[in-house]
This record gives structure tokens, C-alpha cells and sequence, in this order.
């Protein structure tokens, strides 16, 4: 795929344009809704005052023409524009939730569906952002929630690097990506930046995700969960009604021990459960083609028969699936392997009138 396949390659081009009062275009965070799709760079300059835009159209046109010049970039475009001079109302995230009457469920969504996992790092959030794309592909309204308030990851995921908007102070305007509607407190700090909060904070950040945020009419909002069976799952299952649930886990025993705890929470909370997904099932080597189960072999089937849910996916360690992530364009948006089998699961739910 050649350089084209990194966001990391076209901003550290960006980063070579110096601005006359200090700084480059990255450090100096003038670069808005970065882009790459099918070998076209999009991106948006931001300067800070119209004035100071109006001087920099020369700037515009040779970032433009350097990006263009990328091995394996068909097309670059760079658009100009001003910092609005009228700050929007702030909006503050967090903070103790205040009680309000009725469902924490966003009027427009017709299902909603959890991703969860008894322990971080089996892949739940790649799980999540490429079945939303997949989803988005055969013309269904998604929304993508991420609550994984501590480790929020779909910003990278997506590709996002500009904050949602508040016009109000109260009403939060998602940010959209490859045709998904996506929300994550992740977009609204900054990367680096720990979120250090106890229950009722994250509680309240709960709710204003899913109520303060524009969701609109969605055919299905998929809820990216933190690992275990903490306050968030509790909040989501009790209060939101969540049409059904997946457990995302990989063969390793250790991994199938807290997918049990997570199945037995979401049975506890009389969510319903649609399934596992065996993720990380087997490592094929690129040169020689030998099939390695890294983590064993067959695990999750068993668990998932042993337990009578169904078993809805067996996906293999993938690195193009691993540089989409790192890269903002997920697997499920190509025509390959793994696009098929996002594609697939997409319409097992589609078919069975779930979305």
C-alpha cells in the first residue's frame, strides 16, 4: 500500500512547514479532518484569524503540492479556512450524574448493541469499529459509542482529529467517519491526556454521551464497553435497555476464564447475550503460509457450545486489520479477507432482523 497507508507519513510533511511567528503546521494544531481514501489526502488548514488565512494561501498551496508528491498518493487537497471567532459555550464532561426520569437511551436509536470483553486486549474495539463500518456498508444508520472512558481508542481507530462541536453548551454535535456517527470523550481531550475519575464522574460521562450527544435517527448504535464488569456495564445494561450484547475474547484460557465473568454479568443483568466472537483464532505466517495458534485452538467454540450461545466469528490475528486501526481506516472499508468477514457478521444481524 505503500506510504499512502500511514497518516503519520502526510503529517510529518506538515510538520516541515514553518510558520513565520514560531511553530509548524502540526505543533501549531492547524490541521483539521485529515483524510486518506483511495490514494486522495484531504485535509484543512485552520488558521487562527480570517486575516492571518488570507496570508497563507502560499502555504496552502505548497503543503498541498508536497503531500501530493507521497509515494502511492494519487490526489491531494488542502482547503483554507478561519477559526470562528465566536468561541462556542463550554461544555464540561464528567462530573456526578444528575438523575433524570426514564431510559438513558437516545430517542432515534432502533437497536443497541453492546460489545464487551472479561479482559483488555483481545481486540473489542477493532471488533466494534470495523462491524460499524461493515454495517454503514450495506446502508444501515450507525452510531458508534466508545465508553471506554479511561482507554477510549475509535478517535485512532476512525482517524478523527477534530473535537466535536457544542453550540449550546448542552448539545454535543458526534463527529462522522467512513460513514459511522462516532462519539468518545477521546475526541474531546487530548491524546496523552489520563482520565483520572472515580465511579460517579464516569457515570455522568455515561449519560451525557449517550443523552446530550446528536445522535440522530440510527438503525443501530453499537456501544464499545470497557473490559470487565464495572459501573459502566452495570449503568449501560440497567438504564439503557441494550437489545442484545457480544462478548469479544481469544482462545487463551486466561481470556476465556474473564469472558465467562463478562457472560455471567451480562446474564445477571438480564441483557441478552448474541454471541461470541473468537478473536486472534490463528496467526498465518505471510512467507511460508503454516497456520500458528498462538493463543490455542478452539477455546472459544467450545465455551460458546458448552454455554449454548451462538459462536458468530473466528477472526485471525491480521496486520493489515492492526494498520488500519493504527492508521484510521478500518479493515472492514476494503474488499479483502477480513472486509468479508466484518461483512458477513454484518449480515448475520441484518438478516436475523436484529438492525
Amino acid at each position: 500500500m505503500g506510504k499512502i497507508g500511514k497518516l503519520e507519513f502526510v503529517r510529518d510533511v506538515l510538520e516541515q512547514f514553518e510558520l513565520p511567528d514560531g511553530g509548524n503546521l502540526i505543533s501549531r494544531d492547524m490541521i483539521r479532518a485529515l483524510r486518506i481514501e483511495d490514494g486522495v489526502v484531504r485535509f484543512v488548514i485552520e488558521a487562527p484569524t480570517p486575516e492571518i488565512a488570507r496570508l497563507m494561501e502560499p502555504l496552502r498551496k505548497a503543503s498541498e503540492a508536497a503531500v501530493a508528491e507521497l509515494e502511492g498518493v494519487s490526489a491531494a487537497h488542502a482547503v483554507l479556512t478561519a477559526a470562528a471567532q465566536q468561541k462556542a459555550p463550554s461544555l464540561k464532561i464528567g462530573g456526578h450524574a444528575k438523575q433524570q426520569e426514564g431510559p438513558m437511551r437516545p430517542p432515534g436509536v432502533k437497536t443497541l448493541i453492546a460489545i464487551g470483553s472479561g479482559k483488555g486486549g483481545v481486540g473489542k474495539s477493532t471488533v466494534s469499529s470495523n462491524l460499524a463500518v461493515a454495517l454503514a456498508r450495506a446502508g444501515k444508520r450507525v452510531g458508534l459509542l466508545d465508553a471506554d472512558i479511561h482507554g477510549p481508542s475509535q478517535p485512532r481507530m476512525f482517524g478523527l482529529t477534530t473535537k466535536p462541536e457544542s453550540p449550546d453548551g448542552k448539545t454535543i454535535r458526534p463527529l462522522k467517519a467512513h460513514g459511522v456517527t462516532v462519539m468518545s470523550i477521546g475526541s474531546m481531550l487530548e491524546e496523552t491526556k489520563a482520565v483520572i475519575w472515580r465511579g460517579p464522574m464516569l457515570m455522568g460521562a455515561l449519560q451525557q454521551l449517550m443523552m446530550q450527544v446528536d445522535w440522530g435517527d440510527l438503525d443501530a448504535l453499537i456501544v464499545d464497553l470497557p473490559p470487565g464488569t464495572g459501573d459502566i456495564q452495570m449503568s449501560l445494561c440497567q438504564k439503557s435497555g441494550v437489545d442484545g450484547a457480544i462478548v469479544v475474547s481469544t482462545p487463551q484460557d486466561v481470556a476465556l476464564l474473564d469472558s465467562r465473568k463478562a457472560l455471567d454479568a451480562f446474564q445477571t443483568l438480564k441483557t441478552p447475550v448474541l454471541g461470541l466472537i473468537e478473536n486472534m483464532a490463528v496467526f498465518t505466517c505471510p512467507h511460508c503460509g503454516k497456520d500458528s495458534h498462538i493463543f490455542g485452538h478452539g477455546g472459544v467454540a467450545k465455551e460458546a457450545d458448552k454455554l449454548g450461545v451462538p459462536l458468530l466469528a473466528q477472526l485471525p490475528i491480521d496486520l493489515e486489520t492492526r494498520l488500519g486501526g493504527d492508521d484510521g481506516t478500518p479493515i472492514a472499508l476494503g474488499e479483502g479477507q477480513m472486509a468479508q468477514a466484518y461483512a458477513r457478521l454484518a449480515a448475520r444481524f441484518i438478516e436475523g432482523g436484529l438492525i
